[in-house]
């Protein structure tokens, strides 16, 4: 089965790396491209993600090195790659390409000018975070105790994604300003979310805010985080299916899908420690579930969404 996963942190690392890393086999990624095909995943989503402790006056810079690494280490080196930047790209990779699309996790690198968005859209960001874990210019974070929802700027750029057609990822928002998402998206998705009911962490969504996904047919993908799967932060791969099983109780299972986190992650899953090992978890899937339903979550049931936006012109007016 070919799996799409929402959410890697790789261009971090090659960044990190300063042009020392080989995207293609460097161990240090855990979604290099070798692992990436022997897992068989068919999509990786790239984030954009600046560390909040970069200064604000050099942060779109910063993400400007890491979109240029996605197009000389990722794309440039490996012919396999294919760069997706419209949702009818996803149902024309060929059998051997592997699809490299870009997302920014969190405002911040465009401060208050909506103009860098314009640019980020033009280089292939095709999903955007409003925050990473605090609070910025556009929203609260899930970890920022204040706990406000959007700003003004916030949604002025909710208004540019619906009008361009990009999704409104809203895994690390406060909850507020989930809600404040709800309202004004016309494409919200979870890029690396869980149940909050099985693991209490900030970062995970409640049932409430689940039902309100589901409901609006948006996609949630889980998270291989052990810190956001159990209390105790040791995780197996029988603790992702619980999160899995949850969502499905809450009426998902055809809004389901994989964002690993992997490359922004310390810690891992017992026997899925990179991308290579993504066939355990579908065949531990595919003891409880149907193959069909497995391959719904693998990638089927965002190529469901993808053709539903492919399939519609963005009407959103302000």
């Amino acid at each position: 089965m070919r799996v799409i996963d929402w959410h890697c942190d790789a261009l971090s690392k090659l960044a990190a790396g300063l042009g020392e890393l080989d995207y293609r086999t460097a161990p240090e990624i855990d979604a290099n491209l070798q692992r990436l095909q022997k897992g068989k995943v068919s999509v990786q989503c790239y984030a954009i993600f600046i560390e909040p402790e970069v200064h604000s006056d050099t942060k779109f810079q910063a993400a400007l090195h890491q979109v240029t690494y996605f197009y000389q280490e990722v794309l440039g080196k490996n012919p396999e790659m294919k760069q997706i930047k419209s949702w009818q790209d996803f149902g024309a990779l060929q059998e051997g390409e592997i699809g490299a699309m870009l997302a920014l996790e969190g405002a911040d690198p465009i401060g208050n000018d909506l103009t860098r968005l314009e640019i980020l859209y033009q280089l292939g960001v095709r999903s955007v975070g409003l925050t990473w874990n605090f609070a910025n210019l556009a929203a609260d974070g899930a970890k920022e105790e204040r706990g406000a929802g959007l700003t003004a700027f916030g949604r002025e750029i909710v208004y540019f994604l619906n009008e361009k057609q990009m999704l409104t990822d809203v895994s690390h928002l406060s909850e507020k300003g989930f809600w404040d998402v709800m309202e004004l998206a016309k494409y919200p998705i979870a890029s690396h979310s869980n149940a909050r009911v099985l693991c209490d962490h900030p970062r995970n969504l409640t049932d409430e805010q689940a039902c309100a996904m589901f409901a609006q047919e948006a996609m949630i993908h889980v998270v291989f985080y052990p810190k956001f799967l159990t209390p105790n932060g040791n995780a197996e791969i029988s603790d992702i299916i619980r999160h899995i099983e949850h969502f499905c109780t809450l009426c998902g299972e055809k809004y389901l899908g994989f964002g690993s986190d992997f490359d922004g992650i310390d810690q891992y899953v017992k026997g899925l420690e990179n991308a290579a090992q993504y066939q355990n978890l579908l065949n531990a899937l595919l003891k409880t579930y149907s193959e069909t339903q497995v391959r719904g979550f693998c990638g089927e049931n965002f190529l469901a969404y993808c053709n539903r936006m492919a399939s519609e012109k963005s009407k959103y007016n302000k």
